[in-house]
């Protein structure tokens, strides 16, 4: 049975996708505008996007993107402290039984999307930047609390037995022989987070949380699409820089 299935494993799983796809699509397409109908409108739309762009907005769209930058470095600074805890207490070789509660938990958190957690805070403290900084910063928690998880279970006992031997408490042992190692994935999956982060806080400003996304959703309505081409501009530019920027500083940390 077992060979069997080894030698048309392959030729299922095609399959499955196949159907998979055909039963994505179907209901879909039927209910869709004639593509011929509508990419005149379509091709106009991105001539005023980035053709007749409104550079003249570049100073107040400086300003906005600077507020999602700030948003996306306090959401992540808070979430990489935040998440430290948890990943130990997720972790079997630290936490051991209590392993599975905290593992439970990341996944708790992790099921709330930025955006819902925006529209809770803004609830709770007004709309603004200090809404998306929370909002980020508790979603951010569940992901990187897994990553750190991860990063204490793969750690190398030799240093952590040897504290043991010598008598060490169970702190002095997470302290000089868990920490050490375990600081530079930290800090490069913090990076990461920011990374990620940075393109959240453009989506969150669109419910009120700051950022560039108000004044995104706001030319979108007025269908001032050569605003929106701007903004977009910008959005780009600071992201593949962010990009470039973080994938560097994690090279030079792992």
């Amino acid at each position: 049975m077992t060979a069997v299935w080894r030698k048309y494993a392959s030729t299922f799983w095609l399959l499955v996708t196949a159907l998979l796809i055909y039963w994505s699509t179907t209901g879909l397409v039927s209910h869709t505008t004639s593509f011929k109908e509508t990419w005149p409108q379509t091709l106009h739309i991105f001539s005023q996007m980035f053709v007749h762009a409104e550079w003249s907005y570049m100073p107040e769209l400086a300003g906005k993107l600077l507020e999602t930058i700030q948003m996306a470095i306090l959401g992540t600074l808070l979430a990489s402290i935040l998440a430290v805890p948890f990943g130990f207490l997720a972790a079997k070789n630290t936490a051991k039984k209590l392993a599975v509660a905290g593992k439970f938990l990341l996944d708790l958190i992790r099921v709330f999307p930025e955006v819902i957690l925006a529209i809770i805070f803004i609830k709770g403290v007004g709309p603004g930047p200090l809404a998306g900084i929370l909002a980020m910063g508790f979603h951010s928690v569940g992901m990187l609390g897994k990553l750190y998880s991860e990063s204490v279970e793969a750690i190398d006992r030799g240093p952590m037995e040897a504290l043991v031997s010598t008598g060490a408490s169970r702190i002095q042992q997470v302290w000089f022989a868990v920490i050490p190692q375990v600081l530079p994935e930290f800090a490069s999956y913090a990076i990461y987070r920011f990374e990620i982060n940075s393109r959240a806080a453009t989506v969150l400003g669109i419910v009120g949380a700051g950022g560039i996304g108000a004044p995104l959703i706001f030319a979108i309505q007025a269908r001032a699409w050569n605003r929106v081409g701007i903004i977009l501009i910008g959005i780009i530019v600071v992201v593949t820089a962010i990009d470039f920027l973080s994938g560097w500083l994690r090279k030079k940390l792992v």
